[in-house]
Formats: structure tokens, C-alpha cells, sequence
């Protein structure tokens, strides 16, 4: 079945993690075998195995912030350090693509044909080492830092950005973010107005619960949950509650269940807690979750974060790479989801947002 998969770190991987995402999966552990770091020889996503996981979809994150103390694979000096490093992520997009690595998707046009040309090869392609079409991308920002103003939303939409979650952890520029009790700052609140105006979506993913439901009023476009979980299961504010769940529900949203083991299960400690606590089922878990609060099975989605700087170490234990979230199809049969269900979670209802989000281009 085909997959879209609305979280991976692809370009953060390949320039911070100096991952040739063009390899095997397996070839670039051995390459990172004598390498100290989260993650590194675990790494679980690669552009042939996304076409092994017949992901025909993903978004890709640019990811910069701005901390002069933070950590030196993601935080930056000053606000144009985070903008040039950003650009360089999106700029990697743009160079597989001019290569024929992957697609760029902006558009309601491009979307609708990478689609058919992919189903067409899941409807007559049985062998997952059949040459599969690229995976497209649609390109996302994990925390809005690198903007240097509000004023430059258009202009990165303009270049290829199609979605902006303002915040990461902390106080970020824009809006405090997980780990904060901070809302959005004047330029935060000017972000929201010039995101809509431009046509970007909204990612709430990581904004603080005041900044969540001050999204909830100052912006009227698409919204999206790109990769969160639920705190009914996991009590930590990293993950919406039932309330926001049921907000954006109301906004005909998609939530993405993410893979990460901490936010899969509650006893979850890094080092001290193996990853056999959680596994694929787990997430089918929180997808329920949100599927019983919504009634249907139209607001739930993928968004794995694999590799988002941790490995198969911290994902589930019955995960190797990415092509083994197929699984999840099996995991939702368990749980009576049927067959339009498992194909609403695995790809549609991402789909289905997108052509909303850009119904204005079929004129």
C-alpha cells in the first residue's frame, strides 16, 4: 500500500549528519560503524528505501533555530546563520530534483499526476525491488527561525516552501515551543497573518499549549499535526490532548502518529529503557486514539520522524528501516480497522489535506 509520510528530517540528515541519502540504508551504517552519536549506524531511512516503502510522499523538513549555546548539529548564532543553513536544506531538495532523484510537489497539478503515476505502479508492481517512481516532496520547516521576517514568508514559498511549523523546542523567535508556557510574540502573530496570505500551512507540531490555541484563533488556512502523538496515552506536553485533538478535528485537520519511542509509551527513558517497550502496534495504538475521538478514520495519518536524531534504537523494536511502517496496515487490520480505514491512515487523508490546501490551483 502507499504510503505518505508527513516528518522526515531528510535534508538535516544529509548536511548535519553528512548522510549520502542516495545509498543504502545498510551501506551507510557501515560507513557510520566506528561514529559516536544518537542514531549514528541506526539510521533507518535512505532514498532507496523510501521507494522500497513505497512512500510516494513525504515532506521534508528545513531545520535551523537560533541559540548561540544550544547544540551545534541544529542551533545557529544569529537569525542569518539559521536563514543561509535552512536555505541550503531546501537548496539540497532542489538539487536531487534537478537530478531526478525525487520530485518537488507545489501544486495541486503536480500532485494529482506523481500520485497516479504511483498507484499505477502499486496496482501492477508486486516485487519491492521493482524500480519504483521518485518519491515526491513537499517541502516543510521545523521552527520558523530562519524567516528573518514576516515579510519573507512569500518569498519562501516562492522557493518551494509549502508548510511552517513556527516552533521546535523551547523559546524559539516567532512563539515558544515545547517545553515552554510561552504563546506568540507581535512578529509571531504578523508570521500567522503572512502565512496565510501566501498559502502556507500550518504546522502546530511543537508549539506550546498557549501558542496552540492562540494558532487556533489568529490563523484561518490549512492546519496539520505533522508528527504528534496523544497525552491521553504518553502525559507529556509534547502530545495533544484530547481538547486540542478535538480542536482540530474541528478544522478538518490530520494528525500524524510519530515513531518515536519516547512518545509512544510512558516508561520510555533514553539509556535506560530498551526499545522492546514499544512496537508498531504501539502507534496503531495512538492512531486509535485519535480515530475514536474523531469517530472515522479521517484525521489520522503517519508522521514517522524517523532519523529525526535517533535511530532504530529509539524507534519501535519491530522497525529496521522505513519500509518496515508497512506494517502498520497489519497492526490496524488487529484493531478492525478495514481496508478503507488502513488506506485513509497510510495515505489518503494526507492527500486529501494537500488538494484542500490547494484547491485554488485547478483554476
Amino acid at each position: 500500500m502507499l504510503i505518505i509520510d508527513a516528518h522526515l528530517d531528510l535534508a538535516w540528515n544529509a548536511l548535519q549528519f553528512n548522510r549520502d541519502l542516495l545509498q543504502n540504508v545498510y551501506t551507510l551504517r557501515v560507513r557510520e560503524a566506528r561514529m559516536q552519536g544518537a542514531g549514528r549506524a541506526q539510521n533507518t531511512v535512505s532514498f532507496p528505501e523510501l521507494r522500497r516503502a513505497r512512500v510516494a510522499l513525504c515532506f521534508g523538513t528545513v531545520l535551523a533555530r537560533v541559540n548561540p549555546f544550544g547544540s551545534p548539529e541544529i542551533d545557529y548564532g544569529s537569525p542569518a546563520q539559521a536563514f543561509a543553513a535552512a536555505r541550503g536544506h531546501l537548496m539540497y531538495y532542489h538539487a536531487l530534483a534537478q537530478q531526478g532523484h525525487i520530485r518537488l510537489i507545489t501544486n495541486r497539478a503536480q500532485l494529482d499526476a506523481h500520485i497516479r503515476e504511483w498507484e499505477i505502479f502499486d496496482e501492477t508492481i508486486t516485487e519491492l525491488t521493482s524500480i519504483a517512481p521518485p518519491t515526491g516532496i513537499v517541502v516543510s520547516m521545523e521552527c520558523a527561525d530562519p524567516i528573518l521576517n514576516p515579510a519573507q514568508v512569500q518569498d519562501w514559498f516562492d522557493a518551494g516552501l509549502r508548510a511552517i511549523g513556527p516552533a521546535h523546542y523551547g523559546h524559539n523567535r516567532y512563539v515558544g515551543g515545547t517545553g515552554t508556557e510561552i504563546g506568540f510574540n507581535d512578529a509571531g502573530i504578523e508570521l500567522l497573518h503572512a502565512m496565510e496570505r501566501a498559502g502556507m500551512m500550518l504546522d502546530v507540531t511543537h508549539l506550546s499549549d498557549e501558542a496552540f490555541w492562540e494558532a487556533m484563533g489568529f490563523y484561518e488556512g490549512a492546519i496539520l499535526a505533522s508528527h504528534h502523538n496523544c497525552r491521553a496515552l504518553v502525559p507529556h506536553q509534547r502530545q495533544l490532548t484530547d481538547e486540542q485533538i478535538r480542536a482540530l478535528l474541528a478544522r478538518d485537520a490530520v494528525i500524524g502518529a510519530a515513531f518515536d519511542v519516547w512518545m509512544l509509551i510512558p516508561e520510555w527513558s533514553f539509556g535506560k529503557v530498551t526499545n522492546r517497550a514499544a512496537s508498531i502496534a504501539t502507534v496503531a495504538e495512538h492512531i486509535d486514539h485519535v480515530c475514536q475521538l474523531a469517530g472515522d478514520s479521517t484525521h489520522a495519518a503517519i508522521g514517522s520522524d524517523l532519523d529525526g536524531g535517533f535511530g532504530r534504537e529509539s524507534s519501535p523494536y519491530d522497525l529496521d528501516t522505513i519500509v518496515d511502517v508497512q506494517k502498520l496496515a497489519d497492526a490496524l487490520s488487529a484493531r478492525d480497522f478495514d481496508d478503507g480505514d488502513i488506506a485513509n491512515v497510510m495515505h489518503a487523508n494526507w492527500l486529501r489535506l494537500l488538494r484542500r490546501a490547494w484547491e485554488k490551483d485547478e483554476g
